[in-house]
């Protein structure tokens, strides 16, 4: 006979849950089959072989981040300063996404991959030029190290168990890789606490990074996060403005496999035109070789064809790619290291522009070059948009569609041509695809550009298909033209130059890509 209760059967008596029912948050193992028995326990934590000699050596970005590590220590002078690099986030029920470390603990660390889900690195202050190559503070990093095979992490932890997920490396490991001291990360909350009081050592925490650690640290001193670990969040996205050179050795590899990420995209387009959601063909192109080249996409591909390349983050990416069409393409290959491309190219989905699509997308070009002119030391960041947006008006004003003169229309109480290009220009580019998003507005917007400084040059044109200021020709077109530029001594370098952006140019890229 069936004893399963039919909801029409279920009173609130059968709703109850019985006394020493299984606690909520313990249910998800229920779908396990884990053996208890003491005689498993004894088998499976016996008969293993000796680990392998460590082979972990110094990397090479191990010296830049202990640059900038005291440089940060140059900025907080007595203060303890806590830096996760996050946990893992629910995806959904037990499911998690693939870890990816803080940028800024990244930053700092030089680690880059999965294997520190809930480290933490902690500066802590010293007499100055006693720390870290003589910077006024000791880092130590703490995280939870290798398990023994003698322990139940070792088979039953699904999150961080060696059977689970591999093994971790153990301390001394970390210890060699970065240059950093390590300890265990049971000893945080001690070493957070240490000299904590009343006219004693200040502890600040980047906010948003690890909710857990950031409850450790409000605890300890009494008080929320607030406006001091705000600043210590700019402090660490200003730091990144300038780019050392092993970040750009990163950001050229970054931008290198992108380029043939899209190179992909134009052999994967009669595919993408033959299946009925072809934008998902150009995404999962792109993203398949994210993932064999780096460590993954730097953001959510954006592949818009059609009138969705109207839609400025347009990430559905759900619908048709129709010959005689223009496809706007923004991907950016995540290296290994984290740091990310941002390039996009705005295709002709049989390989040929129309006369209204070259039109289009030779005024963004223009409008790109002269960003690229303004790029240079001594200018300032707003500049690049300034410059481009003088071509565009000009543009619009050509084609009749202002109603009022261009450079009426620049007048910032006017701005008329921003109906059709509502996004800046430019944004800096490195470890986050947005990077240095906390930096405040006199060193970024209003900054001076110098050698080292790496961002996009990104004007477009996006005339929806319901436009009705536009004459009919022009609706359902978006371009955007989007390089990666460093700026240099003498002027600047565009990082993803080897990415035609010349009309005919992309034209006879495409025509040979599909014939090779």
């Amino acid at each position: 006979m069936c004893t399963d209760q039919h909801p029409e059967n279920l009173t609130s008596e059968t709703l109850t849950p019985a006394a020493g029912e299984q606690p909520l948050e313990e249910r998800g193992s229920n779908r396990s089959h884990r053996p208890q028995s003491r005689r498993f326990v004894e088998f499976v934590t016996s008969g293993w072989g000796e680990r392998p000699a460590s082979t972990a050596t110094r990397a090479p970005v191990a010296d830049m981040t202990a640059a900038r590590r005291s440089a940060l220590s140059a900025q907080f002078p007595g203060v303890r300063l806590v830096v996760p690099a996050g946990s893992f986030e629910v995806r959904s029920n037990d499911t998690d996404f693939r870890f990816r470390p803080h940028s800024a603990f990244a930053h700092l660390t030089g680690l880059g991959t999965e294997q520190e889900p809930d480290a933490v690195l902690v500066l802590h202050p010293v007499p100055d030029g006693t720390g870290d190559d003589g910077s006024a503070h000791r880092a130590v990093l703490h995280m939870n190290p290798l398990a023994g095979r003698d322990t139940p992490e070792f088979f039953s932890d699904a999150r961080y168990g060696e059977f689970w997920v591999g093994a971790r490396p153990t301390l001394d490991e970390i210890a060699t890789t970065t240059g950093i001291a390590t300890a265990h990360l049971d000893d945080l909350r001690d070493a957070l606490a240490k000299d904590v009081g009343a006219g004693g050592v200040q502890v600040l925490v980047v906010p948003e990074a690890d909710v857990a650690v950031e409850e450790v640290v409000a605890q300890i001193r009494g008080e929320a996060v607030g406006e001091a670990d705000a600043r210590l969040a700019e402090a660490l996205s200003e730091l990144r403005l300038l780019k050392d050179a092993y970040e750009v050795e990163q950001m050229r590899l970054a931008v290198d496999a992108t380029v043939a990420g899209f190179e992909k995209v134009v052999r994967a387009l009669p595919r993408a035109v033959a299946h009925r959601r072809g934008e998902r063909v150009i995404e999962g192109t792109f993203l398949g070789h994210a993932r064999e080249e780096g460590n993954d996409v730097g953001y959510t591909t954006i592949a818009a064809a059609g009138d969705h390349a109207t839609t400025l983050h347009w990430t559905d990416n759900d619908g048709r790619v129709r010959p005689g069409e223009l496809v706007l393409v923004d991907a950016g290959v995540e290296v290994d290291s984290l740091y990310t491309a941002d390039v996009t190219r705005t295709l002709p989905v049989d390989g040929t522009f129309t006369d209204v699509q070259r039109r289009v997308y030779q005024a963004v070009l223009d409008a790109a070059d002269a960003g690229f002119e303004a790029a240079v030391p001594g200018a300032r960041f707003r500049d690049v948009h300034d410059a481009a947006m003088r071509v565009l008006a000009a543009r619009l004003e050509e084609w009749g569609l202002l109603p009022v003169s261009a450079e009426e229309s620049l007048d910032p109480d006017n701005q008329h041509h921003r109906r059709w290009m509502v996004h800046g220009t430019s944004h800096h580019l490195g470890l986050d695809v947005h990077d240095c998003a906390q930096a405040r507005a006199a060193l970024y917007l209003d900054g001076v550009l110098q050698p080292g400084m790496v961002f996009t040059i990104e004007p477009g044109l996006y005339f929806k298909s319901d436009d009705l200021l536009v004459p009919a020709e022009y609706r359902g077109i978006g371009v955007r033209i989007e390089d990666d530029v460093l700026v240099t001594a003498d002027g600047n370098e565009n990082l993803s130059a080897a990415l035609p952006r010349d009309p005919d140019a992309v034209e006879a890229w495409m025509a040979a890509l599909r014939e090779g």
